[in-house]
């Protein structure tokens, strides 16, 4: 009787997992496309989207917003890439059957953005030689942290061998001449929340942007490149509206803006 009272047990947790993995894939989902509908507006043009022959790298993909995209604007490649694709249970299947509901083909690769070598081969295997025409940054681009460990400033951190508890420094100007060197246009899209911890932090990498950083990130960018604004409202971002974006950014947790050179 025991043992059959184990067993149950053991198989009710097994299906309070699925239940729970279940969950959050529908929460990908329908949080996918609420983020779309801040999104979309940036792929246009003159007022107007329009991507048919037009290809796109997703960075950090969530596996979905291609879909929907592909679906609804019918560009002709999406390309996503990401450092842990195994939290998408689904990506696989979305990448063949997509097949069945779009003609735009969609492509996965396990990569991290830093990775050189293995994104030239992905490119190559793609044939794309020459620039993306859009490339989209959802929720990750304070993932894309390069510099020294932030916390090293406090006598009490000791950045240790798997990086838990560090936070590296986002450094601006190598990042987004990365992304401007791999899209015509960078669509940003990004939470932030300095006061929660960043729960899908990836080793050092992670950790919101501050108010500071913000701060600083979007004074370079509107000293070096055309930014336009998209949520929570539209204006072009320069020298004169630099101080309209911080009153902003206290009122909402998530943006969109897109760059060019």
């Amino acid at each position: 009787m025991t043992c059959e009272n184990n067993g149950l047990v053991e198989r009710l947790l097994e299906c309070e997992k699925e239940l729970e993995n279940r969950k959050d894939d529908l929460l990908t989902w329908t949080d996918s496309l609420e983020e779309l509908s801040e999104i979309e507006s940036a792929f246009a043009t003159d007022g107007k989207i329009k991507l048919h022959g037009k290809t796109i790298l997703d960075v950090g993909t969530d596996c979905v917003k291609p879909l929907y995209i592909a679906i609804k604007f019918k560009p002709d490649k999406i390309i996503g890439i990401g450092e842990d694709l195994s939290v998408y249970s689904f990506a696989s299947d979305l990448e063949q059957k997509s097949k069945l509901f779009t003609e735009t083909k969609i492509r996965f690769y396990y990569c991290n953005f830093f990775d050189k070598a293995t994104f030239d081969r992905i490119l190559s295997k793609e044939r794309i030689d020459k620039r993306f025409d859009f490339v989209l940054v959802s929720k990750t681009l304070h993932h894309l942290r390069t510099g020294k460990c932030k916390r090293k400033r406090d006598r009490k951190h000791d950045c240790e061998e798997d990086e838990e508890g560090c936070i590296y420094e986002f450094e601006e100007q190598v990042i987004f001449e990365k992304l401007l060197d791999l899209g015509k246009r960078v669509i940003i899209y990004e939470y932030f929340d300095s006061s929660r911890t960043d729960n899908d932090k990836i080793r050092g990498r992670g950790g919101y942007f501050t108010m500071k950083e913000w701060k600083r990130i979007l004074e370079y960018l509107s000293s070096k490149c055309k930014v336009e604004f998209i949520q929570p409202e539209q204006f072009h971002l320069d020298k004169e509206t630099l101080d309209r974006f911080e009153p902003m950014l206290r009122q909402v947790d998530c943006i969109c803006f897109y760059i060019e050179d």
